[in-house]
């Protein structure tokens, strides 16, 4: 039929499927040949199911399949430096390119491109004649840049979400109607295709000024007439580049094509040829699938079955309304048998709050393959709307939380069946609690932690949406806010059955998409020595908490409060007036205009700045600021510890029961929350006083092991450095050592203040310190501070020699390493600016710390069995240390048996050159015990 009204065209972006299907998928190769072919079964079951789906009134008349036909355009011509910034295609994918036109002309649909244009101008080309012609079109793409083709019979379907985005979608994105995205764009830039844009301005503020002064053209004709300078001055001095960028942004509507609408016409594929490329392929599945949708009979694939189920997942769109809500015992032992039969279970529960010690269980969830997942309500309240603070009444249409945990815990504890979680140990606690113990199990946000640390956080809705392409279900509209906020046993259960059960759909969806990975990324032994067995070792610690003397708290938070006043007047009287010091606002008008520092900057609000790092500078020329430092750190004491800390004693166990991030830092360490027990200063008086208020139960006593300076071993180890190797096997005092060799002091001239230097420098080094940082802590002058900073690398060359081998490697390979193998990402480590600095110190100390991180790890993983027979408990991790309970005729066995497990945590993996130290104390209180 010849295109015209009544037409409805479908341009389907090829280079989004192909990615999409790239990334959201494990590798795959032909069996035959080692071919690669994961991204083209993916591209294969997503233009089969849009072959499917287009039926209706609504349904395709034309259809076209858009790809990019290499790299080089026009608008590398016009800009070189367009697109310059991306990254290489990945090897696997390259020889799968030209098998996704194959397929698409397999499924006998019109696969076009052409050279020097992107497939985005060949969208355009078609939209605008379609439209042109009376028709309808409809762009099968999220891409931003093509948004600006919307309006006047154009739309666009965003496939993974499934979602249209009309004109008042292009507005919601860019503030501006399609007509007018081109010029926010140019304003805006775009880091992703590396277009300059007008340096300092965003999509809001670009949307802002297009719709104030009508379009780009008068935007800049009337720039001199912008009142902010930087601005004003922005849009006049770059206004060549931001015209540039329109025509880099701007799609070609005008292309000469050589093929018409009509050759588009969508047409049945011939089963022939579309058997036989899957055939070719070898996808079994699919070609089993297709053959029967086209009610022919499938050939024949010579691949053993066996083989076959590394194929990856097909991919299933997200549909809440598929979800079912488990409501009896009979429904249940379907869910069960299906388990059984798989081997596997993403699990999740639903509970009343985020404290897993007092939370009550509301639900469980589970899915055994993607699309299909259950909800079991278990505690859900009836709504009384009548009621102004609900009903306690159980809903009905729930199954009894005793009856369904009796069902489950046989296969939550089979050892034969893989229980899937994101952030499991949540889940495990939660269960724990019920009787129920949850093994084996694997964990989606560790593993994303194991090979993309450093690239991004490992939480769920991040993790869906970067690596399935599916924003999952708010949990804020259910719940709400402030103080209308309710808990989720008061969600309707028609609700809580989507939100809940596609939590349990997703985590299964990126286990299926990254338990492949692992082994790609070669990061399957940190996962699975030192990720996944560390679950249940933190659980039982959290469990287990610390006792803490409300009393002693209290005593504490009055002393620090009077000695706050004390500072507080030794301030004033340096000030010379009585002011607020808890103010930043007083304090920078004591600082910079009565008392006329240096220094002094003012922002937005127009009050001059006076954090830490202000006040740290400052410090080195004045007493005042250091006095203010004193004070703040101890109200920080009293508001976070002293005071806090009563609140988070659990009335029923009298402890406090911290809770541990595993994947909380990009190098491994674990970060401690509810309460943060990892930020009291050690070395303070106050905070060794803090330490009092932890105490033993009665009968028993808390001991301390802490690795004595692992960092420095393992920089010693790591860089290769001879002196410091020596000193350490010779058992000297290493901060001596060091200010005995850079300050030609004989050790028995050793005076405090000198070692004090040196021990600052030698942490700091690990830490890629500056000059800046290094006065600071010190509070000395930064050229002095920078002196002693140069006099170190040349008394000690392989450290330098270090740093500048980590740095350069990190900039070739995107990450460092750890000696264990752990890889942390360096996303910044090539950018310019203020993040420059930042991104090299923490790729220098990222090895480092991560390996000792590593190692502690592994050491609190063998811990349980070591003591199993002991009358003792592990409570907590304190970066390089581990503090027990135990009762007091077992102190000296568990001090031997923690050491040499301490002691002995690299082997068999790593052999250090400097053999590890640990430091042991015990006491009635962890004051006592470090």
């Amino acid at each position: 039929m010849a295109f015209g009204k009544g037409c409805h065209l479908h341009l389907i972006d090829g280079s989004a499927f192909i990615f999409r299907a790239y990334h959201a998928l494990p590798p795959l190769t032909r069996k035959s040949d080692g071919l690669p072919v994961g991204a083209v079964s993916g591209f294969v079951n997503m233009l089969q199911r849009y072959v499917e789906g287009n039926s209706g009134a609504d349904a395709a008349t034309h259809v076209a399949v858009i790809f990019d036909k290499g790299s080089h355009t026009f608008r590398n011509d016009l800009y070189d430096q367009y697109k310059a910034n991306r990254d290489e295609m990945p090897e696997d994918l390259r020889p799968q390119i030209p098998l996704t036109r194959t397929a698409t002309k397999a499924f006998n649909i019109a696969c076009e491109e052409m050279e020097g244009f992107e497939a985005d101008d060949i969208i355009a080309t078609l939209s605008h004649q379609a439209r042109d012609a009376g028709g309808r079109v409809t762009i099968v793409s999220s891409d931003k840049d093509l948004m600006q083709l919307v309006g006047d019979g154009v739309e666009m379907l965003d496939p993974m979400k499934n979602r249209r985005i009309d004109r008042d979608g292009v507005f919601e994105k860019f503030g501006v109607g399609p007509e007018r995205v081109v010029d926010v764009q140019a304003l805006a830039g775009d880091s992703v295709d590396n277009i300059p844009g007008a340096p300092g301005i965003g999509i809001k503020t670009a949307a802002l000024l297009i719709n104030e002064y009508g379009d780009l053209e008068t935007l800049l004709d009337r720039a001199e007439e912008i009142k902010q300078p930087k601005r004003r001055e922005t849009l006049i001095e770059k206004r060549a580049q931001i015209e540039m960028s329109k025509q880099l942004v701007q799609l070609d509507c005008n292309m000469t094509l050589d093929f018409t609408l009509d050759d588009l016409e969508v047409k049945d594929p011939d089963p022939e040829v579309l058997m036989g490329f899957l055939a070719e392929m070898e996808f079994r599945t699919v070609t089993k699938r297709i053959a029967e949708k086209l009610g022919v009979d499938a050939p024949v694939i010579e691949v053993p079955a066996k083989e076959d189920t590394a194929a990856p997942p097909e991919i299933v769109e997200f549909n809440a309304d598929n979800y079912e809500c488990v409501r009896d015992a009979e429904a249940l032992q379907v869910w069960i048998n299906m388990i059984r039969e798989r081997g596997y279970v993403a699990v999740d529960t639903e509970t009343t709050g985020l404290n897993e010690m007092i939370a009550d269980l509301v639900g469980i969830s589970l899915s055994v393959e993607p699309g299909s997942a259950c909800y079991i309500p278990l505690s859900h309240k009836s709504a009384a709307w009548d009621d102004l603070f609900g009903s306690d009444e159980l809903a009905e249409g729930q199954m009894s939380l005793d009856a369904c945990l009796e069902m489950l815990k046989p296969v939550l504890e089979d050892e034969a069946i893989i229980k899937i979680g994101q952030n499991m140990k949540y889940d495990a606690k939660i269960f724990s609690r019920y009787g129920i113990d949850v093994a084996p199990i694997d964990d989606t946000m560790l593993m994303s932690y194991a090979m993309h640390a450093g690239l991004h956080n490992h939480g769920m809705d991040v993790l869906s949406e970067r690596y399935l392409g599916h924003q999952p279900i708010p949990i804020k509209p259910l719940l709400g806010s402030g103080k209308s906020a309710i808990t989720f046993d008061r969600v309707a259960i028609d609700d809580a059955t989507k939100y809940a059960a596609e939590d349990a759909d997703i985590t299964l969806r990126l286990w299926q998409t990254f338990k492949p990975l692992l082994h790609a990324k070669q990061v399957t032994t940190v996962y699975e020595t030192m990720e996944r067995p560390l679950i249940p070792v933190l659980a039982q610690m959290e469990q287990n908490g610390i006792k803490v003397d409300r009393d002693t708290l209290s005593r504490m938070s009055n002393a620090f409060a009077q000695k706050m006043a004390g500072l507080e007047a030794e301030i004033q009287e340096k000030a010379g007036r009585p002011f607020n010091v808890g103010s930043p606002k007083q304090l920078g008008e004591i600082l910079f205009d009565e008392m006329g520092l240096p220094g002094g900057k003012k922002g937005k609000t127009g009050a001059y700045a006076t954090g830490a790092d202000v006040l740290e500078d400052l410090a080195t020329e004045h007493e005042l600021p250091g006095l203010v430092l004193d004070w703040r750190q101890l109200s920080k004491l009293k508001s976070t510890y002293t005071d806090a800390l009563q609140e988070h004693i659990n009335k029923d166990t009298g402890r406090v029961h911290t809770s541990y991030s595993i994947a909380g830092a990009n190098t491994g360490r674990l970060a401690s929350t509810d309460p943060n027990l990892q930020n009291i200063p050690v070395r303070s008086e106050e905070g060794r006083r803090i330490r009092e208020a932890f105490v033993a139960d009665e009968g028993k006593v808390i001991v301390s092991l802490d690795y004595s300076q692992i960092e420095l071993r393992i920089l010693a180890h790591i860089a290769g450095i001879d002196a410091l190797k020596q000193a350490f096997r010779d058992g000297l005092d290493i901060h001596a050592m060091t200010a005995s060799e850079m300050f030609d002091v004989p050790l028995d001239e050793m005076t405090p203040d000198i070692r004090r230097q040196a021990k600052a420098i030698n942490f700091g080094v690990i830490y890629g310190i500056s000059g800046f940082g290094l006065a600071r802590n010190l509070r000395i002058p930064r050229g002095e501070a920078q002196g002693f900073i140069d006099r170190y690398f040349e008394r000690f060359p392989g450290i330098r020699a270090y740093m500048d081998e980590t740095v350069a490697f990190a900039k070739e390979n995107g990450y460092v390493q750890t000696l264990f193998g752990r890889k942390i990402n360096t996303p910044e480590i090539n950018a310019k600016g203020p993040h420059a600095g930042f991104a090299r110190r923490a790729a220098i100390n990222a090895p480092i710390q991560g390996t000792a991180a590593d190692v502690i790890r592994r050491a609190m993983i063998r811990m349980p069995r070591a003591i199993s027979d002991l009358p003792a408990k592990m409570l907590l991790q304190v970066h390089d240390e581990l503090i027990f309970e135990v009762e007091k005729d077992s102190v000296d066995t568990l001090i031997d048996r923690a050491r040499e497990v301490m002691e002995n945590a690299s082997d068999p993996a790593v052999k250090l050159d400097v053999k590890l130290a640990v430091d042991a104390g015990q006491g009635a209180n962890w004051a006592e015990a470090h």
